[in-house]
């Protein structure tokens, strides 16, 4: 297509059921996706809670069969994954319901994916660290319900993985990997503790701001055809409503939904928020935030997050994305600076005068300081002399570097991070 730039951008969202006591309709939505025998996903502290048990007799109560996983890792690793994926081949299961976080969430896809289209997971994970191998049609019907206001994993394409070895994240990502429906119910976050609740809560305010401030779709390369189209097309229009919105709840809500686990009215529109802002980077992307997240979490594991099952060092998705948003977004700012105006004054909730490129990292570490998130990567366990690999790790992701509205270099790379040791 020589030096054509796209034209065309794709919105897709899963369908929703939304509110209070929504979780109710579970086995109704299992028996209306036409499933016999569902893999029940979750992880060991969200079955501890009882959800998970609560959901499957209302799913048997349908007169489904449910086969339970309850082995998912906060933070899923390439083996983790492997072992859910083997276990629903064995089980000879036809559907898929997760509960749970973005864990559990992502474990259920990549199982699906799997069962549906044997070959070992790595084949799946993105180029240049995995395969990149495209499913060739779509996967069983998965019904995913959030007990976290996150991830947004519920509404996205995507499925993200530890691989130790490689010390390094990644992810696979295809738009068969989106779940064939979602229950969010906000009373099932109640039982969340307020650290889980920040962490999740981050993770949906990077994943608008990322979104809103993203490559425009019409600025990248028209591809050579449709099946080339990747599923993170860049900022447009339709993906800016939802990214607006969550941004918007997020500054409104998310410190009241930490302070307090029965304000069901901010944990709801945080659950909400989370849903829209998967719509939207669902569609327009994330970039480098979540770029440097992934060497951040894979690195080193040596932080222990206070609130977080304690049989694994790690550090929460959220934590790791945000530590780098301040100085990130100060980079990106002459690329977009109404963009960025736009999202302090959403975060903040009332126009701002003289905004400038320090704005924007201003309204994040406020919002970082008042719901408790770490200072910066020394916290998680880094210092200057870590920044390299760092920087290396962070190169390898450039699915997601592509969406930046100003591309960083390894230098730039290398300044955020530093940038980012300590953000106050």
């Amino acid at each position: 297509m020589g030096g054509e730039r796209e034209t065309i951008f794709t919105l897709e969202a899963t369908p929703v059921k939304f509110g209070p006591g929504a979780a109710a309709d579970a086995g109704w939505e299992l028996k209306r996706l036409d499933v016999s025998r569902v893999l029940l996903v979750t992880d060991p502290g969200v079955a501890r809670l009882g959800h998970p048990d609560r959901i499957r007799q209302l799913i048997e109560a349908e007169g489904i069969e449910v086969v339970l996983w309850d082995r998912s890792r906060v933070e899923p690793t390439l083996q983790s994954l492997q072992e859910a994926a083997d276990f629903a081949i064995e089980h000879h299961v036809d559907g898929f319901v997760s509960v749970g976080g973005g864990s559990a969430m992502d474990t259920a896809k990549v199982a699906n994916l799997v069962l549906s289209h044997p070959a070992p997971v790595m084949d799946y994970v993105n180029a240049p660290v995995g395969g990149g191998r495209k499913p060739p049609s779509p996967l069983k019907p998965h019904l995913a319900i959030p007990t976290t206001s996150g991830t947004g994993s519920e509404a996205t394409t995507v499925a993200v993985l530890d691989i130790p070895e490689l010390k390094v994240k990644s992810g696979i990502s295809h738009r068969y990997l989106r779940p064939a429906q979602a229950i969010v119910d906000p009373d099932l976050t109640r039982t969340l503790g307020p650290e889980v609740t920040s962490s999740a809560g981050l993770d949906v305010v990077c994943h608008a701001a990322e979104s809103y401030i993203s490559k425009p779709f019409d600025a990248r390369p028209r591809p050579a055809g449709p099946d080339d189209r990747p599923p993170y097309q860049g900022a447009n229009p339709v993906a800016d409503v939802w990214s607006s919105k969550a941004l918007e709840y997020g500054g409104r809500y998310l410190r009241r939904a930490v302070a307090d686990p029965d304000d069901v009215e901010a944990r709801g529109y945080m659950m909400l928020g989370a849903t829209m802002a998967g719509v939207g980077f669902g569609s327009a992307g994330v970039h480098i935030p979540h770029a440097c997240a992934y060497p951040i979490a894979g690195l080193k594991h040596v932080y222990q997050p206070p609130g977080y099952p304690a049989d694994h060092a790690f550090v929460p998705h959220g934590h790791s994305v945000i530590v780098t948003a301040p100085a990130a977004f100060r980079f990106t700012y002459a690329a977009a600076p109404e963009r960025h105006h736009h999202v302090a004054e959403l975060l903040h909730g009332a126009p701002i005068a003289d905004p400038g490129p320090d704005t924007l990292p201003d309204v994040l570490i406020s919002l970082m300081r008042d719901v408790g998130a770490p200072r910066g990567i020394a916290e998680l366990g880094y210092d200057e002399d870590d920044v390299p690999a760092l920087v290396e790790g962070a190169l390898k992701q450039q699915r997601l570097l592509v969406l930046a509205p100003r591309e960083p270099t390894p230098q730039d790379l290398h300044g955020i991070i530093t940038a980012s040791i300590r953000n106050w």
